[in-house]
């Protein structure tokens, strides 16, 4: 009986428990990086305006582009797109009936209004070109290319859809705040107001200023964004396209391209080219995404198959993958080759910012204080990322 021993209940502090705790860190630490992603995405969103240097180069290359073409053709504007083409505006209304295109050209067929059209093309793509009122002048660019596009669409080829899908990107962004005559402008008039204190507006004026500031800010990131994505899909598409057939594996796809009747502008040196059977080879091989290499591609096929047009259009496309502080360097690299060369050079209070990227940030945020700092160390405000930039384009 002694040596009985009593039952004792089973004792439930050695029950392991679940990791609740553990649990619930881990999902914490995830929700809380998972809202710093969300928030570090919203920040870049609408922050700043990116890449307005690379809009800048966009706008300038795609204006002068369509302004050397527009001049090129003018010996044959009436047979492209004038009354006396062979795809007459009736013919270009019937089909347009039935794909939903329109062009401001087809509205009279007066010889006299047509030529009213050329020459506002001509001044519409030099003033883009410019940047001069950018905002409005973007609008009347984009109307002008896809009236030309769709006025004689079957003369097209890839370099004129480039060109349609950019205007139209473009009329997005605030692409006219970099070297720009509306930049110029906003430089004159920032540089007589001085140091005058900024006028006291009401809290609905100061929040209408700020939701414009944010919205123009949006659209013109959503539109680089575009921009960006169509030049991929357009690399994208055409490697695809070249990996589904035997003749660029092996490498004998460029000796039938430099055949092709259509695509010899110059027949004698696409012959001489073809002759290096090596040379092509490797040129069909290489497939490098180095801006080098895309260039070279790209003035080769403006050169041996006469498309001067996708070529530069490619090549300015290809613009928007550079940074701006690479755009914000040129100017200084400029300098210094001056500088060796004994070119008189700019006054040092406009050199010394001219370095660095210029702010880009919101109007309310830096206020009076850029009000009061000189012309010459305003621009070099970069590294608080914060300073102001005109609403206007």
């Amino acid at each position: 009986m002694g040596s009985e021993q009593i039952p004792q209940p089973p004792s439930t502090a050695a029950a392991p428990h679940p990791p609740v705790a553990q649990e619930t860190s881990v999902t914490g630490t995830a929700h809380r990086w998972l809202l710093d992603r969300i928030g570090a995405l919203w920040a870049l969103l609408t922050d700043r305006p990116v890449s307005l240097y690379a809009a800048s180069v966009l706008r300038i290359g795609y204006g002068l582009l369509y302004l050397v073409f527009l001049l090129r053709e003018f010996p044959h504007r009436d047979e492209i797109w004038g009354p006396g083409s062979p795809w007459t505006p009736a013919l270009a209304q019937q089909l347009f009936d039935q794909t939903g295109w329109n062009s401001i050209l087809i509205l009279s067929d007066s010889r006299a209004y047509f030529e009213l059209c050329y020459v506002m093309a001509v001044v519409t793509s030099a003033l883009f070109m410019l940047g001069w009122r950018t905002r409005a002048v973007s609008l009347l660019f984009a109307v002008v290319v896809a009236s030309f596009h769709a006025r004689s669409i079957f003369m097209t080829d890839g370099g004129d859809n480039l060109i349609l899908l950019m205007a139209l990107y473009l009329v997005l962004t605030a692409c006219g705040r970099r070297w720009s005559l509306d930049a110029r402008r906003n430089r004159l008039k920032a540089a007589r107001a001085g140091a005058a204190p900024e006028p006291a507006r009401s809290l609905f004026a100061r929040q209408l200023r700020y939701a414009r500031t944010t919205l123009t800010t949006v659209v013109h990131n959503c539109g680089m964004l575009v921009i960006a994505a169509q030049v991929c899909f357009l690399y994208g598409s055409a490697g695809l396209y070249k990996i589904q057939g035997p003749t660029w594996g092996g490498g004998t796809a460029l000796h039938y391209a430099l055949n092709l009747e259509l695509f010899q502008p110059w027949p004698a040196l696409s012959h001489l080219v073809d002759q290096y059977p090596m040379v092509i080879a490797i040129a069909g091989y290489v497939t490098a995404p180095v801006l080098t290499v895309l260039l070279g591609m790209h003035f080769g096929i403006a050169v041996l198959l006469g498309l001067p047009l996708f070529s530069g259009a490619m090549i300015v496309a290809d613009a928007v993958f550079l940074p701006d502080r690479f755009y914000a360097f040129l100017p200084r690299l400029w300098r210094r080759a001056a500088r060796r060369a004994g070119v008189r050079q700019p006054a040092p209070g406009r050199a010394a910012g001219s370095a660095s990227v210029p702010p880009q940030g919101r109007p309310d945020e830096a206020g009076s204080k850029r009000r009061a700092t000189p012309a010459g160390q305003r621009d070099t405000s970069l590294a608080t990322g914060r300073a102001s930039d005109p609403a206007a384009p």
